[in-house]
């Protein structure tokens, strides 16, 4: 029996530039994400939305937009993250900005190190979000959440887990990649983080990306992906604030996803910075769903 699953929506763009993603989580309800993940025979709890404090809109202090607000925030998901793992469930995050992944991802890390279990995370973006305070003049913190999550951040941000860094950047596999600012380009390089980009993908193919990106993955390892859904090209997902020309086609979204799937390791998952306010007609979440579908088995044949 697949693992049983469990919703939780976190309505909030606190840590973007622009407004909207905090209506993902309905929209992707809208998108019948249920029904779909219960016609792959998954048991599903949607566990309804968290809450938190509002948007503020203010500008930077000491380099961060909103750092108390983002820690609220983050500090929830974390916690219940954590709930749903502690009851043998797959929690699945419905963002909400890709900030929240501090708070997911320290809690899969806390998790991970109780139970001396290897950690995998597979980050699908446009984005490698390894800017810090220094490097970015937005201030905007969801352009930081690994940056944070290695150990590069506020106190707020880096300690949730119980350690610091809360993973390591050997554990990420990002993939994807196609708009990284100047100085966080050298600080992913320093760290030596693995970022497959797009001209990486245009030149082996998906396949072959994902079988390095997944290889020597342990049998017992906890598989966590966040998929920030601006790692599609724009013209199959035009509804997300940041959108970045030349992302992977519908196909090799939809392989990339089977082949995460056929692991069997994924035990938990984000879904990020959806924002219905850019969208047309709900399309961009329908296309989400699709996808996670892939990533819980759906496909058209039967497979060995």
């Amino acid at each position: 029996m697949p693992t049983p699953v469990s919703l939780i929506g976190a309505p909030t763009d606190i840590g973007a530039g622009m407004r909207g993603a905090s209506m993902g989580p309905e929209a992707l309800r809208v998108a019948r994400i249920r029904p779909t993940l219960e016609s792959q025979g998954v048991e599903v709890l949607d566990r309804g939305d968290l809450s938190g404090p509002a948007n503020p809109d203010l500008a930077p202090l000491a380099g961060y937009r909103h750092l108390e607000q983002v820690r609220a925030w983050t500090q929830s998901v974390h916690d219940a993250v954590s709930a749903e793992l502690a009851l043998a469930r797959l929690p699945i995050l419905l963002g909400g900005d890709h900030c929240l992944s501090i708070g997911s991802i320290s809690a899969v890390a806390r998790r991970c190190r109780e139970r001396q279990q290897p950690l995998r995370v597979i980050w699908l973006d446009a984005h490698a979000d390894f800017n810090t305070s220094v490097l970015t003049p937005s201030g905007n913190i969801h352009g930081m959440p690994v940056a944070c999550l290695c150990g590069h951040g506020p106190d707020e941000l880096i300690r949730m887990s119980g350690a610091v860094p809360a993973i390591d950047a050997g554990v990420i596999r990002q993939i994807g990649i196609r708009s990284v600012d100047q100085g966080e380009k050298r600080f992913v390089h320093e760290v030596g983080m693995e970022v497959f980009d797009m001209r990486y993908i245009d030149e082996v193919g998906m396949r072959r990306t994902l079988e390095i990106a997944l290889e020597n993955l342990p049998a017992d390892a906890h598989l966590h992906v966040s998929f920030d859904v601006d790692f599609l090209d724009p013209d199959i997902a035009p509804g997300v604030g940041t959108t970045v020309p030349g992302g992977p086609s519908y196909r090799e979204a939809q392989l990339c996803m089977e082949m995460i799937a056929d692991t069997g390791r994924m035990a938990s998952l984000d879904i990020m910075e959806l924002n219905p306010a850019l969208d047309i007609r709900n399309r961009t979440a329908e296309v989400a769903v699709d996808l996670v579908a892939s990533l819980f088995g759906k496909s058209t044949l039967m497979r060995r």
